[in-house]
């Protein structure tokens, strides 16, 4: 079958969302509560693991302060979430969160090749429209036929859920598609919907286990400023266009 469609992971992988946006609004969020907590970044790199803000939340509390007196922690963490949300949306609305290399780029040469756009993310849907809007412009929101975000599903990554979801939306079969993620939860979570699957790694994410992905690269790459190729079948492809991922495409699927 012909490449047909991408689908996108969010944070991570089309922004450096998580140190320069999500940790910053959670240790935000703390302090507007009165709480003493502060997350530090190696810290963040080991709630990571854990997919979901609410979920990332409880986990600190269960691991690090077992003695927290709160009677719901359900809602507790509901609430926090809800505080550090809004403190994301503000910090991207002040404009100062760029996409990474390539991002803008293949996303406006996939539109005119014909490619449908998708988003799979664990991400709230404001997370999705804050970093979108501030980046590309509201319109851009348009470019994405499905954005698979929050808890549209039940279990987030990395269950394939969100991915069978959105491949059920657009009607498409995996074998069809593209995936881009960042992490160790990503590509478990593409490879359980049999989503072939390129590879960004960043800070969070440059140690862990891609197996199963077709290629690993530092980032998409830019025609003044190549990707590094980590691992998969060397190319005389220096950045990431329609015309690698065909290639990819054909090669793997």
């Amino acid at each position: 079958m012909a490449l047909e469609a991408l689908i996108f992971d969010v944070d991570g992988t089309l922004a450096n969302t998580e140190k320069d946006g999500h940790l910053v609004a959670f240790n935000l969020a703390f302090k507007e509560l009165g709480l003493d907590w502060e997350w530090s970044n190696e810290l963040y790199h080991e709630l990571l693991n854990v997919t979901g803000g609410q979920l990332r939340i409880k986990y600190y509390v269960n691991k690090y302060l077992p003695n927290f007196d709160t009677q719901d922690l359900d809602a507790f963490a509901l609430k926090l979430h809800q505080l550090k949300t809004k403190k994301y949306v503000s910090i991207m609305d002040e404009g100062a969160m760029p996409l990474r290399p390539g991002v803008e780029r293949l996303f406006k040469e996939a539109r005119e090749a014909g490619l449908r756009l998708a988003i799979a993310t664990t991400t709230t849907p404001a997370n999705v429209d804050a970093l979108i809007g501030n980046t590309l412009g509201k319109e851009a929101l348009d470019w994405f036929e499905v954005i698979g975000a929050g808890d549209v599903v039940s279990n987030l990554k990395p269950a394939g859920d969100i991915y069978h979801y959105v491949l059920e939306q657009m009607n498409l079969d995996a074998s069809q598609c593209l995936a881009f993620e960042d992490s160790y939860n990503g590509i478990v979570s593409t490879t359980e919907a049999n989503i072939k699957t390129l590879i960004t790694v960043n800070e969070y994410t440059d140690t862990h286990d891609f197996t199963g992905a077709i290629v690993t690269l530092s980032n998409l790459g830019e025609p003044d400023q190549p990707f590094k190729l980590i691992n998969g079948n060397p190319t005389q492809a220096s950045f990431v266009n329609v015309a690698y991922l065909q290639e990819l495409h054909a090669q793997h699927c």
